[in-house]
């Protein structure tokens, strides 16, 4: 049987976002490299790489760009803890 390599981690890499259109529609967890965060500009060369990649993806749809309102980091989700098992160790006496 064949081992199973492990995925990078995309924390390291990448950085999430949500984007929100002109139009009110909206895309998440859009990539974007680390490494072109965390300067002075701060998360405003998200904006851009963002950009070209519509500019990619419009190309290749036909459809014109969507201009973007705001974007913002995407939040992890925080997993819940399975109610299950409390339920099982807290037997009735």
């Amino acid at each position: 049987m064949a081992k199973r390599t492990k995925s990078k981690a995309l924390d390291t890499e990448f950085t999430m976002f949500d984007v929100v259109y002109e139009d009110g529609s909206r895309t998440s967890n859009r990539r974007v490299l680390t490494a072109l965060l965390g300067g002075l500009d701060g998360d405003e060369p998200a904006r851009t790489a963002i950009m070209e990649q519509d500019q990619v993806i419009s190309e290749k749809s036909g459809k014109p760009p969507l201009a973007i309102a705001t974007i913002a980091r995407s939040s992890k989700a925080v997993a819940e803890p399975d109610q299950r098992k409390d339920a099982r160790k807290k037997r009735p006496g």
